[in-house]
Parts: structure tokens; C-alpha cells; sequence
């Protein structure tokens, strides 16, 4: 946003230089980009934030000038050189779409000549970076700029049956905006109507039917509130974005209609000359209820651990237009000469009314936030303020810090990835166990009605897409071998019509590329999917979860025969494999890559399985190892369980030596190598012993799963 230096000392009478007023603006939150010489007058690019609307107009930042300035905001003429005449008389509006359009004014001049604008209005537009158009038009231009609340003139004329009619597009309806361009609607767009067709974008761009000409003598000045997200929709739809549609997104300040508006009428009747009606069909069903925030000033040291004196919190919040709402109580009284006790102070009170134009008022941190800023940040201690209470971590925080130690020592790096992601990825994944409750499609997810980045409109119900790019982004640099994790929250729509988004910690792996041992600088092997379960139940056990057992399954985006789910206390609670084929190819991604995410809210959850310690062993374990060819279907953990559910004393351990498939192996199966450990708490183990106990395991397994002992 380009704002004028003259412009604001008209509206503040401050005397600061542009210099001045840059470095001040910035210390304060409004950060100025650079300061430019134009002509007699300097500018000063703004760099506005998202929630603040307001300064995307002279008169916004005025009010911050007026702070930093000790000045005050005087507001320019709004009173019309000449009026006659109700407006009724001359029109009429209509506004169908009521909870597109919340307020809709409009106001008739009659008589007007259009000519070319004087010379200290084309200035002033120029030096912000605005062309000149007509006396008109550089008017309603001027006072967006000057009051934040777009506006738009139409020839009265030119309009079917001389009224307006706020509605939705018709589907297919075709309207030509000001730009020359033919556009084609939809339903979902919100347009400004007359009695025949479609002759404004509401809130982006006008209609060239109608627009103003030389020949133009009657203008209807219209002033509206409309949805954000209606206007954003419409922006995006159409790859029309305009100075009003940038401010309609934001939101405009729903009480400003009628003040932009005779302030318009007023320029226009002394510039252009003609005549106004006296009043403006104002229609606005449900007027905007004021917010009220409470406010303890000592909250204001207690976060920021400024000593700012209650004088000075009601003085800055007052000229920010954050008046207080009366008498009460404690903190009622700000004339008292100075007298109140620092004790006084920091038991009083008050309440303070957000005005119209400030959307983002709404709790009292925000009010500490507004006098912190002002006041000076700058002034700070350097020191920590003294604090009489103990810290304590967050519910499970040990358990949390344990996971991302043994993840780290495995040789994954955590990432934070948007929590907006694109809604291409609804169907790329399958999602957490349980999260998503609905059927429908269109609602199980969160969608953002106006999204702060293009084309992320979606709260993430899994965090794989953010980690999945992130390697995309890696590969792209060169970079082959990447191991990532990431923890956070992941959300889905509440079963319940109307109830609030429901969110859960979730945890995600990502390996891939190979594996280098410590010290050597070649690669060994290539990560697989046992790199990718082994730092899973790295973390796990660093957890101390209760045992999670893994089993073969399905899933979108897992490739099949190379997925496993992973169950914890009998609920499922996540998944891990190979990416699918499918997925890989849309991330162009052409070496294996394998993913896992769990519920880490479940996991964190769940019993911790006992610390048990025991002594050394004094008497020396027995290793056997059995080779059996059994049908490819049984896993190692089924035959891990089979001997476990033996209960046989003397067995200490059974793990995976191998499994091979090939040559010599019957089709449909292959051949698993297990090694079992024995030992004994009192006694060295004979080999019969040994020999007995291996016998009953063996048979077990070849009993059980059809296995045969290789010779």
C-alpha cells in the first residue's frame, strides 16, 4: 500500500518527517518498505498485515500517526454543496443474497458534468500509483484510498428500470467488466444487477455497460459490505484482482458505508457539480454488534514486562478509536491527576468497545498487544522479569522428547511443514485410523473459506503431503538421501453438523535413497522398508509403549505387498510401506521412497510397559538356529508368537536370521531362518536339554503352519 506524506499531516496535522514517520510506523508494527520523493510529496510503501484492513487506507494510518504524533485525526468534509430530492425517488435496490451482502447504500447526484479531475487530485492519485480516469471516477478512487471502503459509480441511465438488484450470477450469465473482457459466471458469484442483467462484479470490478461517460449526467454512488470469502471466490475464479477486491477480502469496515459515501457525494457535487438526494437507501438488515473485551492492566506487564501506566494504556487504546464502555468499576477513572497507587493499578479494570474497523479486537491479549506496540517495544528489558512459580512440561513432553532423540540417533531430521495443504491430496492418501468419521466426501475434511495461500485451502488430515514435497524439494537440489520426520497436528471435520474441527497429534517418517555406515564414504545398500520399521520401533521403545504389533494390509498410497499396519493395545493406530507407484509418479519421484504415520496422540496415550531389571546372567545362554520352508503368507511375527506362546522358561529370544525366496524353493513359499536363544537361571543347559526344548519348538512351528525343517 503506497500512502501519501501530505495526505496524512492533512488528516493528522503531525509534523514529523517522512523519515521520521518511517522509522516510528515500523517500531510500532507497520512496517514502511521505503520512502520515495514524488514530486512535493514523499511515499511510503507499507507492508500491511492480513488482519489488518484498516491499513490499507490514509485514514487507517493516520490513526497509528496520531499516536506516535500526540495528534489528532480530523476528518475531511462530508456535507454536499447542493441537495434535493429523496433517493427513492430516483431508484430503488434489491439485495437477494443477504448473507453475501450484509449492507448496500446507495445515494443519486443529478446534474453532473464529467470532465477531466483538477490538477491536485491527479496529482495525488499518481503519487500512489493511480492513472487518472474522470472527475468521477478518480473521486471514488480518491475515497477508497482515503477511507478504505471501495465504492462505484453507475450511469443512472444505463440502468434497466433505473434500480439495482444484488444477487447471484446466473449460471452461464456473461457480464464485460471495465477491462474490456467478457466474462462467464456461475451460480457461486455475487454480482450487482438491474432489472435485466448482471452489470458489476460485487466487490471486484464494474460493468462497462453502464460505466460513466461524457454524455453521463445522473450517477447512482453505491457503498456495500460483502463476504470476504465471497469476494476472494470470485477474485480467484475469474483472475481478477483489483484495489477493491484486495479489501473485500480483508474485510471492510461494515459501519464506513454511509461516511465514504457522503464523502464521495461531497467531492463530486463541488468537483463535478449537480445535485444530491438528501439521504441514501441504506439496507442493512442486521446491524454489526460491538465486541467488548475486558482489560486488567496489569496484564500489560505481566506480558510484556512493560510498566505502562493505565493513563497511558486508556490514551493510546483511545486514539486508536478503542473507546472504553463506561463506568466500571475499579478502573472507571482516568482523570485522577495522577494520584492512584501502583497497587490501585494493577487491581484495576475496564471494558473497552472494538470499534467496526478493527476485525481483529477481540481478546484482551489483543488490547495488551496495541498498547505494548505503541508504547515501545523498544523499551523492554533486557532482563527476565523475576517469576515466583515452577515450569513444568507439558502432559507426556518426556515421552515426546524420548521419540525424536531415537528418531534423531536413527539418522532422521525433523521437519515442519504448512498445515495447509492442496485438496488434490484427499484422494492421494489414506488417513490415520479413525480420524475421518464421515462418509461424505465433501464434509469429512476442513476446508478454509478464505485461504491465506493459493491452491492451500485444506487443514491437513495427514501430515505425509507436507513431508512428501519436502523431499521433492530435496531431490530437486540435488540432495538423494533424505530421512525426515515430522509431529503435529492433523484435523478432519466433526461427525456433528455444526461442531468444531477435530485435531490429533500425529507423527510421519519419510526414508529414502541409501545407507552409509559410519565412518565410510560410499553407500553400503539402499534404504528398504526394514530401515523405515526399525527407527519406527526405535522410537517406540523409547517411548516404552506397549508392545505394537505389525501386520500385512492394504492402503491408496502404499504399494501392495509392501504395507503393514501397526496396532497398539488392540487399536490400530497406524501405517507404514513403500509409496505406491501411483503417488510416486505424481511427485516424479523415481527411486523407492517409504512413509509411515502413526497416531501419536494414541500412541502417547497408551500404558507404558513396565521398567523391569533384572541381574546379569551367571550361567552362559545356548544359541539354535531352524530353517523352515513354510507358505509365504506366514510372517515372522506368527511364528515369533507361536514360541512365545509356548511359555517354555528356559527361552530367552527368538529373531530373524533371514528369509530367501528363489531357486530350490518350492513356488509359494521360501525359506525363514530363526535364531533361538536358551538359557537357564540355576544351571548351565546340557545339549539334550537344548536338544529337547528345540525339538518341541520346531514341531510346533511345523504343526502350526504347515512349515518343513531343511535338512
Amino acid at each position: 500500500m503506497n500512502i501519501s506524506y501530505n495526505w496524512l499531516r492533512e488528516l493528522t496535522g503531525a509534523r514529523l518527517t517522512a523519515g521520521e514517520l518511517r522509522e516510528r510506523l515500523t517500531m510500532a508494527g507497520l512496517e514502511v518498505e521505503a520512502v520515495h520523493e514524488a514530486g512535493d510529496d514523499f511515499v511510503l510503501e507499507i507492508a500491511g498485515l492480513s488482519n489488518r484492513p484498516d491499513w490499507l487506507s490514509h485514514l487507517g494510518v493516520a490513526r497509528e500517526v496520531s499516536v506516535l504524533a500526540g495528534g489528532e485525526v480530523r476528518l475531511p468534509e462530508m456535507r454536499a454543496a447542493r441537495e434535493e430530492g429523496k433517493t427513492e425517488s430516483f431508484t430503488s435496490v434489491e439485495v437477494e443474497a443477504v448473507d453475501l451482502c450484509t449492507r448496500f447504500t446507495a445515494r443519486v447526484v443529478r446534474g453532473v458534468s464529467i470532465a477531466p479531475s483538477p490538477a491536485w487530485l491527479v496529482a495525488r492519485l499518481q503519487a500512489v500509483g493511480q492513472r487518472s480516469i474522470n472527475n468521477v471516477a478518480d473521486i471514488t478512487n480518491y475515497v477508497m484510498l482515503e477511507l478504505g471502503q471501495p465504492l462505484h459509480a453507475f450511469d443512472l441511465e444505463k440502468l434497466n428500470e433505473r434500480r439495482l438488484v444484488v444477487r447471484r450470477a446466473r449460471a452461464g450469465e456473461r457480464l464485460t467488466t471495465l477491462d474490456g473482457v467478457e466474462r462467464e459466471l456461475d451460480a457461486e458469484m455475487l454480482v450487482i444487477a438491474d432489472a435485466a442483467r448482471a452489470v458489476a462484479l460485487a466487490g471486484v470490478m464494474g460493468g462497462a455497460e453502464t460505466e460513466i461517460s461524457d454524455a453521463t449526467r445522473d450517477i447512482l454512488i453505491e457503498a456495500a459490505h460483502f463476504a470476504p470469502a465471497s469476494v476472494r471466490r470470485t477474485s480467484r475464479a475469474l483472475g481478477l484482482q483489483t484495489e477493491a477486491s484486495d479489501r473485500f477480502e480483508r474485510g471492510v469496515d461494515p459501519e464506513g458505508q454511509l461516511r465514504a459515501q457522503a464523502r464521495t457525494v461531497a467531492l463530486i457535487t463541488e468537483l463535478a457539480g449537480g445535485t444530491a438526494t438528501t439521504d441514501a437507501i441504506d439496507l442493512y438488515p442486521q446491524p454489526a454488534t460491538p465486541t467488548i473485551v475486558p482489560l486488567r492492566f496489569s496484564r500489560v506487564r505481566e506480558l510484556t514486562g512493560l510498566d505502562v501506566p493505565m493513563r497511558d494504556s486508556i490514551r493510546i487504546l483511545g486514539a486508536l478509536g478503542i473507546e472504553r464502555a463506561g463506568a466500571d468499576g475499579a478502573g472507571s477513572s482516568a482523570d485522577d491527576g495522577g494520584a492512584r497507587s501502583a497497587a490501585a493499578e494493577s487491581e484495576a479494570a475496564a471494558n473497552f468497545v472494538s470499534p467496526s474497523w478493527r476485525t481483529d479486537i477481540r481478546i484482551e491479549e489483543d488490547l495488551v498487544e496495541e498498547v505494548g506496540r505503541h508504547f515501545g517495544y523498544d523499551k523492554v528489558s533486557d532482563t527476565l522479569p523475576a517469576a515466583n512459580v515452577a515450569g513444568e512440561y507439558r502432559a507426556h513432553e518426556g515421552r515426546r522428547r524420548a521419540s525424536r532423540r531415537a528418531l534423531n540417533a536413527c539418522g532422521f531430521d525433523e521437519a515442519l511443514t504448512f498445515s495447509f495443504i492442496d485438496t488434490a491430496h484427499d484422494e492421494q492418501f489414506e488417513f490415520l485410523p479413525g480420524l475421518v468419521r464421515r462418509a461424505d466426501e465433501a464434509s469429512r475434511l476442513v476446508t478454509l473459506s478464505n485461504p491465506i495461500i493459493e491452491g492451500a485451502a485444506r487443514m491437513r488430515p495427514t501430515l505425509l503431503a507436507g513431508l512428501l514435497d519436502s523431499v521433492r524439494h530435496n531431490f530437486n537440489h540435488g540432495t538423494r538421501d533424505v530421512r525426515l520426520f515430522e509431529m503435529g497436528r492433523v484435523y478432519a471435520a466433526d461427525s456433528e453438523e455444526g461442531g468444531q474441527p477435530r485435531e490429533t497429534d500425529a507423527c510421519a517418517l519419510v526414508a529414502t535413497g541409501v545407507a552409509t555406515e559410519e565412518g565410510h564414504a560410499g553407500a553400503s545398500r539402499e534404504l528398504d522398508f526394514y530401515d523405515l520399521k526399525g527407527a519406527l520401533e526405535a522410537a517406540l521403545a523409547a517411548m516404552n509403549v506397549a508392545p505394537v504389533e505389525f501386520a500385512a494390509t492394504g492402503a491408496r498410497h502404499l504399494r501392495e505387498g509392501q504395507a503393514a499396519q501397526l496396532t497398539c493395545e488392540g487399536r490400530a493406530v497406524g501405517m507404514l510401506g513403500r509409496l505406491a507407484d501411483d503417488v510416486a509418479a505424481a511427485y516424479k519421484f523415481k527411486q523407492p521412497v517409504y512413509v509411515a504415520e502413526i497416531d501419536f496422540a494414541a500412541l502417547l496415550a497408551a500404558a507404558e510397559a513396565g521398567v523391569r531389571y533384572a541381574p546379569l546372567a551367571r550361567f552362559p545362554s545356548v544359541t539354535r538356529d531352524a530353517s523352515l520352508v513354510a507358505p509365504r503368507r506366514v510372517t515372522f511375527a506368527e511364528m515369533q508368537r507361536a514360541v512365545v506362546e509356548l511359555n517354555l522358561e528356559q527361552v530367552r529370544r527368538v529373531a530373524l536370521v533371514y528369509v530367501y525366496e528363489g531357486e530350490r524353493v518350492p513356488e509359494g513359499r521360501r525359506s525363514v531362518t530363526l535364531r533361538i536363544e536358551y538359557r537357564a537361571d540355576d544351571r548351565t543347559l546340557r545339549d539334550e536339554e537344548v536338544d529337547e526344548l528345540h525339538g518341541r519348538i520346531v514341531g510346533t512351528l511345523e504343526e502350526k503352519f504347515g512349515a518343513q525343517l531343511k535338512r
